[in-house]
């Protein structure tokens, strides 16, 4: 795992101090992969290639980055994991390729050289992001994997293609103006994330996940970024797998699917398992991490290593669940229980580690884990992925609850959700306590269930069901940015799948990767999401629904592979999700913070919000009229995110720069170099 950056100037915009652009972006990738450095350039191409690593396979100066292919005919600064290359290297070296040493990176390139890029992808397993630049044909390939789990910003300034793992790093580069898209924040305040076709600055986008650019120098000259928006094509899609998997449904048989599913994540377990450094797995009391856990251990013939953050607050301490699955399973557990106020600690770090506004508060645990396992591992398991695979949201279950209302008049339904609306959330739970109901009526509908039903009940169909469950906000005065379309989903044939498409295609890779990345990588750990090895993925899209939704539980299928290795008992509880309380917070201890940055006066001169429907919740979440901890948790995250953009673009020491150093290596040509910077 790594950060990679890299230039590409246009090819009548050659300048002498690329060197120093391309360090100053590297540098600001330390925390990325603080055990080496190294930039890699081509003066006469107008190219330059920076790489931090954090090793983790091939630990010695042969996995050094950027690297040449053996041929020295295709340079890559790549940042990822090809889980499979140990069998591809096999079938490289009976073809006659030989290697140095044994890391994925050198069997990539032999494999591009042997197959060609595009072919080669096809090929992989793993999680990446790269770039490639092929001397012959004088062309840069940047490539993300299939499901966005690693990071890609490209950006034009200054008569140059810039990317890198992190908006820091192009931030970074001289000439970069960061000129804000009020779109951007539109969409933070309606989702909590800014959506992948979408970037805070202008001038930046994302490389979406499954594609790849091929770019010239020449192709920059009168290039603007819709232009070369244009050159990115599909290497595989996700629209295109979820539409055959359900043309051609695997057979309902559950013993046999049971038992392809099991096989399936054992490999895509195993094959995460594979470092030269300390692993170890994040474990909560919930099903997804349970089940990459039993089967890490499974296949281990020592105590995996397991951690979990607890919280003191009821309804937000999942340690005790996890604990008991660690003692069933035999892991060497470590627990860390958090006060509030260590949690609130790291609020002011979230802007700079997330370079976007960022508005899932389930950043903080996760950047307290990821800490907290860092202190003892290099890499980290996860079970992200589950739920968007196997049906795990409360979304997914709620369309066969509501079967029975959504039948009724659209009239009637209207007038229903509109009282339900104006009554506060504790009334509506009194409500429901007190309601003579059938058990499996007030299960339903207990909890804050109710406000969702209210909500959600005159939805006119599942795509404004799932817009609505999914939105922070759907009133649009709140932004005077603006509004934007919702999700498209290809013409799946039913709404399961198509809320589930919406999950993959937007949730997963815009809100759950970014959260994982970000704060793993900030402190220099590797996370690994066997749930969402594409294999894994592909096989989830030919089940048929009752597989993964039934008896008003999703997850159906995963449960029974789970139980074969924990007790039932053990995993069938409430879900909980990874959340802190944020709207208690925001009432007392983080009260005065957050009034700081919704004052009246600071609102007006940033324009980028109704100052007084921002006020208006305010109040009402201070007097308890109203929750708004969602809606005000995404509005401070843009405050606090503006606060630190406002700061100096970072300018990293240029160290090393003044002569190369004594390991740096030099490349056939002039005008090529690689340098070993420490």
């Amino acid at each position: 795992m790594c950060g990679i950056a890299g230039v590409l100037l246009a090819s009548n915009a050659a300048n002498p101090r690329m060197l120093h652009a391309i360090q100053a972006m590297t540098d600001t990738l330390y925390h990325r992969g603080p055990d080496d450095g190294g930039i890699w350039m081509d003066e006469r191409a107008g190219l330059a290639l920076g790489h931090r690593r954090l090793a983790i396979v091939d630990l010695s100066e042969a996995g050094h980055e950027p690297m040449l292919s053996h041929s020295e005919g295709l340079v890559m600064t790549y940042n990822g994991e090809v889980y499979n290359f140990a069998g591809l290297r096999q079938e490289l070296e009976a073809l006659g390729h030989s290697f140095r040493g044994h890391c994925d990176a050198e069997v990539m390139l032999a494999a591009f050289e042997q197959f060609g890029v595009e072919p080669s992808l096809q090929r992989f397993a793993g999680m990446f992001a790269f770039g490639v630049w092929d001397r012959r044909a004088r062309v840069l390939h940047l490539v993300r994997d299939r499901m966005g789990k690693k990071p890609l910003y490209v950006a034009l300034a200054g008569g140059a293609l810039l990317f890198a793992s992190e908006l820091k790093a192009i931030r970074a580069f001289p000439g970069f103006r960061s000129e804000l898209d009020p779109q951007a924040i539109a969409m933070v305040l309606r989702h909590g994330w800014v959506p992948n076709d979408q970037c805070v600055w202008q001038g930046v986008f994302k490389l979406p996940p499954g594609t790849i650019l091929s770019v010239r120098a020449d192709d920059l000259a009168a290039a603007d970024v819709g232009r070369v928006r244009a050159r990115i094509r599909p290497w595989w899609s996700l629209a295109a797998v979820a539409e055959a998997g359900q043309r051609q449904p695997l057979e309902p048989d559950p013993v046999a699917l049971e038992e392809q599913l099991d096989s399936l994540l054992r490999v895509a377990v195993g094959e995460r398992m594979l470092a030269d450094v300390p692993l170890g797995a994040f474990l909560s009391s919930g099903i997804d991490s349970a089940t990459v856990v039993a089967l890490m251990q499974a296949q281990s013939t020592q105590p995996v290593r397991t951690f979990t953050i607890g919280f003191g607050e009821a309804g937000y301490n999942e340690a005790d669940g996890a604990t008991a699955v660690a003692r069933h399973l035999g892991t060497q557990h470590t627990e860390f229980h958090v006060t509030p106020a260590e949690a609130r600690t790291v609020i002011p770090d979230l802007p700079r580690i997330w370079d976007e506004p960022f508005a899932d508060e389930s950043q903080i645990p996760t950047l307290l884990v990821a800490r907290l396992a860092r202190q003892h591992v290099t890499v980290a398991l996860s079970g992200d992925g589950g739920d968007e695979c196997f049906g795990g949201y409360a979304r997914h279950v709620m369309p066969v609850r509501l079967a029975g209302m959504m039948g009724l008049p659209v009239a009637l339904r209207r007038a229903t959700g509109s009282v339900l609306r104006t009554l506060h959330p504790e009334l509506l739970r009194g409500m429901v306590r007190a309601a003579p109901l059938p058990a499996s009526l007030r299960a339903a509908i207990g909890g804050d269930n109710l406000a969702k039903i209210a909500r959600v009940i005159d939805a006119r169909d599942d795509g404004a069901l799932y817009e609505r469950l999914t939105t922070v906000t759907t009133d649009p005065a709140l932004m005077a940015a603006g509004n934007a379309a919702g999700m498209w989903s290809p013409p799946l044939p039913d709404a399961l799948g198509r809320m589930i498409y919406r999950d993959m295609a937007g949730y997963l890779p815009d809100d759950i990767l970014v959260k994982v990345d970000r704060a793993t990588m900030a402190v220099a750990l590797e996370g690994r999401c066997p749930l969402l090895d594409h294999r894994v993925v592909e096989f989830a899209w030919r089940l048929p629904a009752a597989m993964k939704v039934r008896g008003g539980k999703g997850k159906w299928l995963l449960r029974r592979v789970l139980s074969r290795y924990v007790p039932e008992s053990l995993f069938e509880r409430p879900k909980h999700g990874f959340n802190v309380p944020v709207g208690e917070w925001l009432k007392g201890p983080l009260r005065d913070w957050a009034e700081a940055l919704l004052s009246e006066q600071r609102l007006r001169h940033e324009g980028l919000m109704n100052v007084q429907h921002v006020r208006t919740r305010w109040q009402h979440h201070l007097t308890g009229r109203r929750d708004h901890a969602y809606e005000l948790w995404a509005i401070l995250m843009v405050q606090a995110w503006l606060d630190a953009s406002r700061e100096p673009a970072p300018s990293p020491s240029l160290r090393g720069l003044a002569a190369e150093s004594p390991s740096a290596r030099r490349s056939s040509g002039p005008t090529s170099t690689v340098l070993a910077v420490s």
